[in-house]
């Protein structure tokens, strides 16, 4: 069923109905760049504080940034739409193309995103600053444990005073520190996902049309 185009005046379409566009692009992309440095700085100072006894771990925990600097994309991309509907007025006919309707639109669906990453940024942040700590301390802490030295007696191995000598602990199991890698990956994902819920949305939002003078 098609609907004819509503030409609207000047309550409608007043002259600074742009402003609510260029308004909601903006707050998208600072909202969505303030939670991707958010969780990008969260997460980097774990994974720094981690790096210092685990350096190993630090390529794979790099998992949280990433997922962090996605959030500033989702920000762009629902900006980028914004701004490319954002209508001149027509100095022709002498009236505005951009309504209102489209202005709230586009300020709801750039504050939908923009706020949306800004939730996901923080909570990355705190769980990846706090998961990539951990998980750096449960590998340092197996292999001490793995290389603690077992007391044995002179001819068993140990050395001429009858101290203790360096015997592998075979009963801790390596590499368990990656049952918390997982734990942490996983709530990672769904984090990211309150940013996609709300790009998804945005996405919807920012398709409402009104036509003005047409």
């Amino acid at each position: 069923m098609a609907y004819a185009e509503v030409a609207a005046g000047y309550e409608d379409c007043p002259s600074w109905a742009p402003f609510l566009g260029f308004f909601g692009a903006a707050m998208c992309g600072i909202l969505a760049n303030f939670g991707a440095a958010w969780g990008t700085w969260k997460s980097g100072l774990g994974l720094c504080k981690m790096g210092v006894n685990h350096p190993g771990g630090m390529i794979k925990n790099l998992v949280a940034i990433i997922m962090a600097g996605v959030l500033g994309i989702y920000g762009l991309i629902v900006a980028i739409i914004i701004a490319g509907r954002i209508t001149e007025p027509d100095n022709a006919a002498g009236y505005n193309t951009y309504s209102q309707f489209n202005g709230w639109a586009h300020v709801g669906a750039g504050l939908t995103c923009g706020l949306s990453c800004l939730a996901a940024g923080g909570t990355i942040g705190m769980i990846g600053e706090t998961g990539v700590i951990a998980t750096g301390l449960r590998a340092e802490g197996n292999m001490a444990r793995m290389f603690r030295s077992m007391p044995s007696g002179k001819g068993d191995g140990g050395d001429e005073d009858g101290g203790a000598a360096g015997v592998p602990d075979t009963s801790v199991v390596m590499g368990d520190e990656n049952k918390l890698f997982v734990g942490m990956l996983i709530m990672l994902i769904f984090s990211e996902a309150l940013a996609l819920y709300g790009l998804i949305v945005a996405l919807i939002v920012s398709q409402a049309s009104y036509s003005c003078g047409e």
